[in-house]
């Protein structure tokens, strides 16, 4: 065998050999065994310079995985949901929350199919759906208001600036198509300032699963017996007048490029783009517009609070109520599998309810009642 006199190594020589082979797989195997000792001499010498705290802290954070917790549904609290996560996840870093805005009903689907751990929804799930949940997965679904928001009436009318009032006859006679003139009497009598045109109005609704579908419709329905019977409510409806177009981003750019059109739309997005939207007549006869003030005062003076927390709180009483306002619901199954989620997502709760609702208002959402709020932390004992 070939071979060559060669020493390789520190001062100490403490990596030597006499005879080393030059050629075929004796010398490719020797060589390799090189390679790992120049290795193990850098490690070494990082080591030796302070990096090895470095190197067991990356171990150490790889040994100690992280709980994924996923989520979907509603698009309306995407904006609070991102910084609550942002913000939880600085302080608990163990723990990495995702959440898809797909809206209310997909996310309702996607939970109930067992494909994320929970969802979000702008409407409470009705008594069939969690029927079907209890029988199929032997458990509850656990209903968590997070946050309260609101549907309000956005429009397009070149050349008027004065903000328009609308009765619950006049919103309910646009969407049914009934009133189709921007200056019918019914408009022109509440707004006997604006000059409403001779012009067709163009109505745009949401055509996608979505719980700001259900707040408006669930309010036109309280409001109006002709909708009430003839279209009724829910995250999708047949409407029977208007254009439609996918998700909150959908309806604001559609009323923005239409002329003359009026559409629906959740408040948070109406100030973030700031759209024009209207006040609406209230229980109480008052005309109110949606802000954080009115939207509170409709979750506050709401009548009834059933324990399992799917309230309805549109065309609420109060003389300050907004009458278009709703609850989003986190919606959490009572018993997971991994107690590691189970605890991940207690305590995700526990902090939404606490630190979480003193970032609401910044980014134009309304905080939960303190008689909500207090209900919650007791009723988190029954996620197991």
């Amino acid at each position: 065998m070939n071979s060559a006199r060669f020493s390789f190594g520190t001062k100490h020589n403490v990596f030597a050999h006499k005879d080393i082979p030059t050629k075929g797989a004796p010398c490719i195997k020797w060589l390799s065994l090189l390679r790992a000792r120049l290795l193990l001499q850098r490690f070494m010498s990082a080591c030796s310079r302070g990096a090895i705290s470095t190197v067991f802290l990356l171990m150490a954070i790889q040994m100690n995985a992280q709980t994924l917790l996923s989520g979907a549904g509603a698009s309306f609290p995407s904006p609070i949901y991102s910084k609550w996560i942002g913000e939880y996840q600085k302080i608990h870093p163990e723990v990495q929350i995702k959440y898809q805005p797909i809206g209310s009903a997909a996310g309702i689907f996607e939970l109930t199919g067992g494909t994320v751990d929970f969802g979000a929804s702008d409407r409470p799930m009705n008594d069939s759906q969690l029927e079907n949940f209890r029988i199929n997965h032997k458990m509850e679904i656990l209903h968590f208001p997070s946050v309260l928001g609101a549907d309000v009436p956005i429009y397009n009318l070149p050349g008027i600036t004065v903000e328009l009032k609308f009765t619950p006859e006049v919103l309910a006679g646009i969407f049914l198509g009934k009133i189709s003139k921007w200056n019918d009497p019914l408009l022109t009598k509440t707004n006997p300032d604006a000059n409403l045109p001779d012009q067709n109005i163009r109505v745009v609704f949401r055509t996608d699963g979505s719980g700001t579908t259900y707040v408006w419709t669930d309010y036109l329905a309280k409001v109006s017996e002709e909708w009430r019977t003839q279209i009724g409510f829910g995250t999708s409806v047949g409407w029977p007048a208007g254009i439609g177009t996918d998700g909150n981003e959908g309806v604001s750019v559609l009323v923005k490029q239409t002329p003359y059109s009026i559409g629906y739309l959740e408040l948070t997005y109406a100030l973030k783009l700031k759209l024009t939207y209207g006040s609406v007549k209230n229980k109480a006869g008052n005309y109110v517009k949606a802000d954080l003030d009115s939207v509170w005062a409709a979750a506050e003076l709401s009548e009834g609070r059933p324990t399992d927390f799917r309230l309805s709180i549109t065309d609420a009483p109060g003389e300050k109520a907004y009458p278009i306002s709703s609850f989003n619901w986190l919606l959490v199954p009572e018993r997971f599998a991994d107690k590691n989620k189970s605890k991940a997502m207690k305590d995700f709760l526990e902090w939404i309810l606490t630190d979480g609702q003193k970032l609401a208002q910044a980014l134009q959402y309304v905080p939960l009642p303190n008689e909500i709020v207090a209900k919650e932390h007791q009723a988190l004992a029954k996620v197991q």
